[in-house]
């Protein structure tokens, strides 16, 4: 499917999230496009396993040559820039979302 993951790691994200009791989590709000070639495959679901961040997915419209979501992320500043670098890399223009999304 994808070569490209490199962090891959095993653990649950609530144990690997526990660890960081105390810490200050990063929370940012974004806008994913997705080209057609990539409308069927697990970006979201690989975002949050390989980069240990938490998706909230808050809108979304996939049709059949193009999809968007608007989410949360949530994890470490590292997790989420490294996940987001990743994203762009394979094809997903990422957009920052500021303001009200679905509360």
């Amino acid at each position: 499917m994808f070569a490209h993951r490199k962090n891959h790691r095993k653990e649950p994200i609530s144990r690997y999230l526990s660890q960081f009791h105390g810490c200050i989590m990063a929370k940012q709000r974004v806008r994913f496009t997705f080209p057609q070639n990539l409308i069927t495959q697990p970006v979201i679901h690989n975002l949050s396993h390989d980069f240990r961040i938490v998706t909230n997915i808050r809108r979304a419209d996939v049709r059949e040559n193009v999809g968007w979501v608007v989410m949360e992320l949530e994890g470490t500043e590292e997790d989420i820039e490294n996940g987001l670098e990743w994203v762009t890399s394979i094809g997903v223009r990422v957009d920052p979302i500021s303001g009200d999304v679905v509360e």
